[in-house]
């Protein structure tokens, strides 16, 4: 069996861990697969960390070179319902259905009357569901034969917009992790880490951009600060919020508890996982929060607004992290400082944190892949058992 995979970004790492997964387990099952990565990088990826093409073990191509933005809209059209027509593909996963290209994709296979499914990473809390989107959304969902989400937010989102239970696939999320990272290693570098620790040190990762609410962040850590007048807080990561937010740091009378450290990846966003009391990620909008992942996987809870996707899978309260209600800045203010006291043992708070994380590896996520590929095209094939 052949099966078609149409993806965005090859910058994305984490995907790249979970299809080279894939294929490693595929040829089980006999399913051949393979990836059409559509552009390279996007502009608001490109500053957080270069494209890797080491990550992706797999079989794959890529259509356009550099920002997805920059590929002129007709012949990005123009190429994808070419190959779309062409594929002898048994069933093909498209990448999503927010983009005009993607409804183009539906549509030729739908006239071909070949199978297809679709990857969603939506939450309710995303936007607002306004009643003519719903019903677009609802018209490409009916089209599909199977629906890849994410976590119990992802899956209510499907429900929401009409997709019947037994077409939904809720598939694990997975960070991109070193290739040399391992539990234990991951547990004793932590405890090493926070055993120099002299001050408490919250820790955001992602982009500075508005849906982020890092203007939150910033008041609760003031408040914070009076109660752990040390206390430190890193922000990694580029956008451009920063100017905003900097003057922010300013105007509260934290600008020198408040380091503002760019882009970090690889070893060097590792130490920040490690030496961190605790993760901070206020969003208005995470369809997910990746970063979730990679902070526990490390040995390092979180707190997490309740807007985040990841909340029902990854935030276990009082043992891998808190989750606050969005915008408040007391409450955030309060769970911050409750990590603090409650999180005060790291190696009990590493082992809790990185046990939670052995369902969420890409071997899992691929073979929830799988699985839902098997449903769909009614293939009664042995499963793995995944570690």
């Amino acid at each position: 069996m052949k099966l078609v995979i149409w993806h965005n970004l090859l910058w994305s790492r984490y995907k790249a861990g979970v299809f080279s997964a894939l294929h490693r387990l595929s040829a089980a099952r006999d399913i051949d697969v393979f990836v059409h990565q559509i552009a390279e990088t996007a502009a608001d990826r490109a500053v957080l960390s270069p494209v890797d093409r080491a990550w992706h073990d797999y079989d794959y191509d890529v259509l356009f070179q550099g920002n997805y933005a920059a590929v002129p809209r007709v012949e990005l059209f123009r190429k994808l319902i070419s190959m779309t027509f062409k594929s002898h593909a048994d069933l093909v996963i498209l990448a999503g259905f927010e983009r005009p290209e993607y409804w183009l994709q539906a549509l030729t296979l739908k006239l071909r009357g070949k199978r297809f499914a679709v990857f969603c990473d939506s939450t309710l809390n995303d936007n607002p569901q306004s009643g003519l989107k719903s019903a677009a959304k609802r018209l490409f969902f009916s089209m599909c034969s199977g629906v890849f989400c994410y976590g119990e937010r992802s899956r209510e989102y499907l429900i929401y917009h009409g997709v019947p239970k037994e077409r939904i696939f809720q598939r694990r999320q997975a960070a991109a992790l070193p290739r040399d990272y391992t539990p234990e290693g991951a547990l004793n570098a932590r405890v090493a880490a926070m055993a120099k620790a002299e001050v408490p040190r919250f820790l955001y990762v992602g982009r500075l951009a508005a849906e982020k609410s890092l203007d939150t962040l910033l008041k609760a850590f003031a408040i914070s600060c009076k109660t752990l007048p040390k206390a430190r807080l890193a922000i990694v990561g580029k956008g451009p919020e920063e100017s905003a937010l900097r003057a922010e740091a300013e105007r509260l009378g934290i600008a020198e508890m408040v380091e503002f450290a760019g882009s970090k990846f690889d070893q060097d966003l590792t130490e920040e996982y490690q030496k961190a009391t605790a993760l901070v990620l206020p969003s208005l909008s995470e369809p997910w929060g990746l970063v979730v992942n990679e902070a526990l996987s490390f040995g390092c809870p979180v707190v997490v607004s309740e807007r985040c996707g990841c909340v029902p899978e990854l935030v276990v309260d009082g043992v891998t992290g808190f989750a606050h209600p969005w915008g408040d800045t007391a409450a955030l203010a309060d769970r911050m400082l409750l990590a603090v006291s409650t999180f005060a043992d790291p190696e009990a708070t590493a082992r809790a944190c990185i046990g939670h994380m052995a369902g969420f590896t890409p071997a899992v996520a691929a073979t929830g892949i799988l699985d839902g590929v098997d449903v769909i095209t009614k293939r009664d094939m042995p499963r793995e058992v995944v570690a």
